[in-house]
């Protein structure tokens, strides 16, 4: 199996709003595009989100489908990028977190990256988990019941978390490779 083919058309979707970090997204979905893999912009409402680059404006990005549309049986994975101002938006939007929450019952891949996990706390699936994120959630997680770490990667089950944008080429893999897994 090669890596262009290896996710055989998997629909993943990539829920994110305003705010994301334009690497949390771009480099994910480029991972799991060049795996064989479909990625779609799922957002709060349609039309285009802002990107960041930590505090400064990024690119714009066209979101494919909004919350009201879509359900986790339509795609194999789910990834939640980081981004502050992406992270809280997207964790008090009742949609998103019911979506997120469709995901682990059924059990599928997931990965989270930076303030993504504020997004897992929200949806009650964190308690009894090992997780990472970026450093200012490590309270909020642990309040939560999970586990938390400061690690470039945690593989707990299905769910993949990493902490920052250095930590991309580990992450990216192993989401790429969860998802591989489960097609």
């Amino acid at each position: 199996m090669t890596m262009a083919t290896q996710l055989n058309g998997a629909r993943v979707a990539f829920v994110a709003t305003d705010g994301v970090e334009q690497v949390e997204l771009d480099q994910p979905w480029a991972a799991v595009t060049d795996a064989g893999g479909q990625p779609e912009l799922i957002s709060l409402a349609d039309g285009k989100i802002q990107a960041f680059n930590h505090l400064d404006h990024g690119d714009t990005r066209q979101v494919d489908r909004v919350l009201d549309d879509v359900d986790a049986d339509d795609y194999v994975a789910l990834v939640l990028p980081g981004g502050v101002a992406n992270g809280d938006f997207v964790r008090v939007d009742h949609r998103a977190v019911s979506f997120v929450k469709d995901f682990f019952t059924a059990g599928k891949p997931v990965g989270v990256i930076c303030h993504g996990g504020w997004v897992l706390i929200e949806a009650g699936v964190a308690s009894g988990r090992t997780v990472t994120s970026w450093p200012s959630l490590q309270t909020d997680f642990r309040n939560a019941g999970a586990e938390w770490v400061d690690q470039e990667l945690v593989v707990d089950e299905n769910l993949v978390t990493s902490r920052k944008p250095d930590d991309l080429p580990a992450f990216t893999k192993a989401v790429v490779e969860k998802i591989a897994a489960a097609v």
